[in-house]
């Protein structure tokens, strides 16, 4: 295969799929989502003996837990995916809503219209979930889009791949709306970022690597996110209860996600009481603790914390914690050691919430429930394409409205310029 006409190739039909996809209406989508989400359905038996296969030679290559995990898909995971496609066809269509309609002096009405992006190239690694959620968010949108997963899922992703193009299809849309790269040569991915004629901007979704990659080489504009340091912080009036659940919450449901907490802050005045308990809970669950001085003072199995693990996302049972003196101090640290990802504030104390609210300098800042709430589900947006760390267009989790763009539109009656 020739990567570089493969990709001329792949890059101009999305471009031609856009321009089919701009002016599909609302029906015409819903029905090619329906028909996406009852094919993974029917599919099921199909799409988990693909991931079998992708496992196995995953666990063959010596692939680290973290992706391991991420690679998995069992019966389950597919009846998600698909209710996850479901709900993304019952959400209301942004493409084509005016806002912020006025009347001018002259006589002219401005407004905005939101409209689709065009073409999105979608990088990610390891989980099989992402082609659905990103197909059916591209869809919805009104954009083209180009996938590349990770070699690891290279079997049930082109297996879904083509359970959405026969779902497009039966609805009398492109099926090269959606096109799954079939290669796994990592060369796919140099042409991706740089093909500016074809491709309005590109979504990474994977570890540091990729993204230091795509920052060096990209000629196409990024929504991205280096990785998620997130943190706890427990305030001098926080409630012990909903301290130790959100902790356990953030930290144990799952290790190797972007929203899982990476970092505990204590105030001072709350270790006695706090720290022990909690500590135990981590320690029982077989979570590593790194700490500071203090920490190590009161927690027996505790190792020394460096620099470097304040500042680290884990993806492993592994937490940072650190004592620090009240709000003030915690605030900096987050801001100091934290990737702008999603951080949590546990206190009863109104005054204090609102600070950490303004002050965090995060896509999502919380007050008394988990970090693992920071997903494009849990926030109403059916599935998410990504969590965006950015601060221009998009940020936090990017569902429907983070996938368009808002043009200017005026509507006059004969109306010319003194």
């Amino acid at each position: 295969m020739n990567i570089e006409q493969y990709m001329q190739r792949v890059g101009r039909q999305a471009r031609e799929a856009s321009r089919q996809m701009a002016r599909a209406d609302s029906q015409e989508k819903n029905a090619a989502l329906r028909a996406i989400a009852a094919a993974i359905r029917r599919e099921c038996d199909t799409l988990v003996a693909a991931n079998r296969e992708d496992l196995a030679a995953a666990h063959a290559a010596g692939l680290e837990p973290a992706l391991l995990d991420r690679l998995t898909l069992s019966a389950q995971g597919v009846a998600a995916m698909a209710e996850g496609v479901e709900q993304v066809a019952a959400l209301p269509d942004p493409v084509g809503e005016i806002s912020d309609l006025k009347f001018r002096p002259s006589g002219i009405q401005v407004g905005r219209m939101r409209v689709p992006l065009g073409v999105i190239g979608i990088i990610y690694e390891a989980r099989p979930n992402v082609t659905a959620d990103a197909a059916a968010l591209c869809l919805k949108s009104g954009n083209a889009s180009i996938l590349r997963g990770g070699s690891e899922a290279i079997r049930c992703n082109q297996a879904i791949a083509a359970l959405v193009q026969e779902g497009l299809a039966s609805a009398g849309l492109p099926a090269t709306a959606v096109q799954v790269i079939e290669t796994t040569d990592r060369g796919a991915v140099g042409h991706l970022i740089r093909m500016r004629e074809f491709v309005d901007v590109i979504v990474p979704r994977g570890g540091k690597g990729l993204i230091s990659r795509l920052l060096a080489e990209a000629r196409v504009p990024m929504i991205q996110h280096l990785d998620g340091n997130c943190h706890v912080y427990l305030d001098d009036d926080a409630d012990p209860e909903k301290a130790l659940q959100i902790v356990e919450n953030a930290k144990t449901q799952r290790y190797g996600t972007c929203n899982t907490a990476e970092s505990l802050l204590l105030a001072r005045t709350v270790v006695p009481r706090l720290l022990p308990v909690i500590a135990a809970m981590l320690t029982r669950k077989g979570v590593e603790i790194r700490g500071c001085p203090e920490t190590l003072d009161r927690v027996r199995e505790a190792r020394p914390a460096s620099e470097e693990d304040y500042a680290s996302e884990f993806l492993a049972p592994i937490i940072s914690v650190k004592v620090v003196d009240g709000l003030g101090e915690a605030i900096e640290h987050i801001n100091a050691y934290g990737s702008h990802h999603t951080d949590a504030i546990v206190t009863e104390n109104y005054t204090s919430a609102m600070r950490f609210l303004r002050e965090v300098d995060s896509a999502s800042v919380m007050v008394n429930a988990s970090t693992r709430f920071a997903d494009g589900f849990e926030y109403g947006l059916g599935a998410e394409i990504g969590i965006s760390t950015d601060k221009i267009h998009a940020r936090g989790p990017v569902g429907l409205e983070g996938l368009t763009s808002q043009k200017w539109i005026v509507l006059g009656n004969g109306e010319v310029r003194a």
